[in-house]
């Protein structure tokens, strides 16, 4: 089933995770006025917290939400949030390296999707929530890679090539942590509603380097997180 956009409405697909960040992107989107689709990705993560994350996000906006399952993820393995045999790691964010959480060809292949999605929906925009600067050392969240895409997305589609580009939108791109918490909660995003924990469990464990980024991304925004932490 395809949704279309309202009349005097710009479509958007926004790439939601259920996480912070991604649901910043949803806050912005939807204040921005466009008619969002929210698309999330059933890939073999370690929990399905986050999937259940996205859905209540997507309800508190009202928008629609569309669940892809890409099970060739856990297939490949090679990552901590795929491979239940490589640790999660607990040491903190070290910016000269790649950490074990990185899923090979992630956003890669989250962006062709949503460009397709795009396509179907008339959807002019994509959101997703990467982040250059309080980020965990992905590659697939620089810049270079956000622009790059944005080219391929063009040359790859029906809709480049008639003259309707779909234009890849990163917000938070160069925003720090405490930034993007001081936006969402301008703009009243249910951050309670979320999870970032690479452990999955009910309280969120306070010490991955996802929790550790996000904890401190609210303490000096001078806000209190309001999940539940193991650790608080």
């Amino acid at each position: 089933m395809t949704t279309e956009t309202r009349k005097g409405q710009s479509g958007a697909v926004v790439i939601l995770s259920g996480g912070l960040d991604s649901a910043t992107c949803l806050g912005i989107a939807c204040a921005e006025g466009h008619h969002v689709t929210a698309l999330s990705f059933d890939y073999g993560q370690r929990h399905r917290r986050e999937l259940d994350a996205a859905a209540r996000l997507a309800k508190h906006y009202g928008v629609s939400h569309r669940v892809f399952t890409l099970p060739f993820f856990r297939e490949m393995g090679g990552s901590a949030l795929t491979d239940d045999t490589i640790a999660v790691p607990t040491e903190g964010v070290d910016p000269q390296r790649i950490p074990s959480t990185y899923v090979p060809g992630r956003n890669l292949i989250f962006l062709s999707i949503a460009t397709a999605l795009a396509e179907v929906t008339h959807s002019e925009w994509i959101y997703i929530g990467v982040n250059a600067l309080d980020y965990s050392g992905y590659p697939d969240c620089r810049p270079e890679f956000m622009d790059a895409f944005a080219k391929v997305a063009t040359l790859a589609t029906r809709a480049g090539v008639e003259g309707m580009h779909i234009a890849v939108k990163t917000p938070l791109l160069h925003m720090t942590k405490a930034e993007i918490v001081a936006k969402g909660t301008e703009l009243h995003v249910p951050y309670e509603l979320t999870t970032s924990c690479y452990a999955g469990e009910e309280e969120a464990c306070g010490v991955c380097d996802s929790c550790r980024l996000r904890l401190a991304g609210f303490a000096e925004a001078g806000r209190v997180d309001p999940i539940r932490y193991r650790s608080r």
